[in-house]
């Protein structure tokens, strides 16, 4: 199975996982899902992989969630997840899809949490932080 990123390569975070999978040796499949939109299916296997629901992927920063009223407690996953439909950026990212499992990966290093294969070696995030490679060599 191959390793599938939604991506958003405008999101630094984004950017860093997905470079963190080229760095664990994977060339994943790269889902850019501002230009290809969701599923309903497609976001339901997502959510439920990943153990999310729709409220908890919601992303509220830099997205029309706020002014889209979604933020309000009152309202009810349905109406989340068919705004994230007819909105793609409501989605929060990067979501990452391997044999070992699906993750939401905000920090950047939960990507470790589900790689085939570990970091061999530290790898530097563009904002220059270093995440240890496996075992903690830097």
């Amino acid at each position: 199975m191959a390793v599938v990123i939604h991506h958003n390569p405008d999101c630094g975070t984004s950017r860093n996982v997905l470079e963190m999978i080229r760095a664990a040796g994977e060339e994943p499949v790269v889902i850019e899902y501002l230009q290809t939109g969701w599923t309903r299916p497609q976001l339901l296997a997502l959510f439920a992989g990943a153990g999310l629901t729709p409220r908890e992927a919601l992303r509220v920063s830099k997205s029309p969630a706020e002014e889209l009223g979604l933020t309000d407690p009152s309202v009810d996953d349905e109406t989340i997840l068919a705004a994230m439909l007819e909105h793609p950026v409501l989605v929060n990212r990067p979501i990452v899809v391997t044999v070992k499992g699906i993750r939401l990966c905000r920090p950047s290093e939960t990507v470790l949490e589900i790689l085939p294969a570990p970091l061999a070696d530290a790898f530097v995030k563009e904002d220059g932080e270093i995440v240890p490679a496996a075992g903690g060599a830097s």
